[in-house]
């Protein structure tokens, strides 16, 4: 795996999912509007949970950093897919490359290991709510969150340094509207086989670890709800539960749809529009679903706005 001068010299070429039909026009103008929604509905969601004391728990402080990933997610891909298809420019260098595969693969290995710590976050709560404070401590929950972070980041670094390693010859056209990594490695030059393997393994370790610990912690959740007496704990817990379960099942099954399957496979539109799911409308529809089914977030911007009010005519 030895870098070639026409690996330096050479940028790729981002085929994208989009042409200049009018069909297509109004889809990309549906992709920024969706961009739109995304990044004030995750930016709306990180600031109110910063600026409201009353969220400072450890499940509003997981579900601030979610909303962060995702805000990170969509912006690593998204801006770079607007400005080539609206100027024409479907390039992309090498580091250009190696920075969105950083990235995205980062992100999308963080993101893995937080839904596992909201769903233990969410055992305990409902489980032990007594010890809640003593096992959910800022401490642990901080050191959950930094280790989402990093084991994502290691990932993110080891992908992107091997991927970016190998020679790449021919057209240099990525089937793909951003770099990601297995339609990269289509165009490798050399063999690649080896780095399949070891991206299969690392998709066992950051997606079916975490889906054994969010099917444990919620399987033992589910049993504390049917033998809670009061009809309004099985509603918090239920609405508070579902709201993560819907999020971990769009997330992960789109995930391994895209990483665990066989590269022989493989269909490039079909990547393509599975990738459009997890990468621009999940981000999209965390903070919906999160906002819309927890009436603390929902009431927030009322409260602040209340506080604003107060503020002005007392202050």
């Amino acid at each position: 795996m030895a870098w070639t001068n026409k690996t330096f010299s050479s940028d790729f070429i981002l085929l994208g999912i989009f042409n200049h039909s009018p069909t297509h026009t109004f889809l990309f103008m549906l992709v920024l509007s969706i961009f739109a929604v995304t990044f004030v509905g995750n930016s709306v969601m990180v600031l109110l949970i910063y600026m409201d004391t009353q969220l400072h728990t450890s499940m509003y402080f997981l579900l601030s950093q979610l909303s962060l990933m995702d805000l990170m997610l969509i912006c690593t891909t998204v801006p770079k897919m607007a400005f080539n298809y609206l100027s024409g420019r479907k390039s992309i260098s090498l580091a250009g490359c190696g920075t969105q595969i950083f990235f995205y693969v980062s992100l999308l290995g963080a993101e893995c290991f937080l839904l596992a710590a909201m769903s233990y976050d969410r055992y305990i709560a409902v489980c032990h709510p007594l010890r809640y404070p003593i096992l959910m401590s800022q401490k642990i929950c901080s050191l959950m969150v930094a280790s989402s972070w990093i084991l994502g980041s290691f990932d993110g670094i080891i992908e992107s340094a091997v991927a970016l390693s190998f020679s790449y010859c021919g057209a240099r056209e990525i089937p793909h509207f951003f770099c990601d990594v297995p339609a990269l490695l289509s165009l490798s030059c050399t063999d690649t086989l080896l780095f399949e393997r070891m991206i299969f393994v690392c998709c066992i370790i950051m997606l079916l670890f975490p889906v054994a610990v969010i099917i444990a912690s919620y399987t033992r959740v589910i049993l504390a709800v049917i033998h809670m007496g009061s009809g309004e704990s099985r509603r918090k817990a239920f609405t508070t539960c579902s709201s993560h379960l819907m999020v971990v099942a769009m997330y992960y099954g789109a995930a391994m749809f895209i990483y665990m399957r066989p590269s022989s496979d493989r269909s490039p539109t079909q990547d393509k529009m599975v990738s459009v799911f997890y990468t621009i409308l999940t981000p999209m529809l965390n903070p919906l679903i999160y906002s819309l089914r927890n009436k603390e977030i929902y009431r927030q911007p009322h409260k602040i706005k209340k506080k604003k009010l107060f503020a002005f005519m007392f202050g």
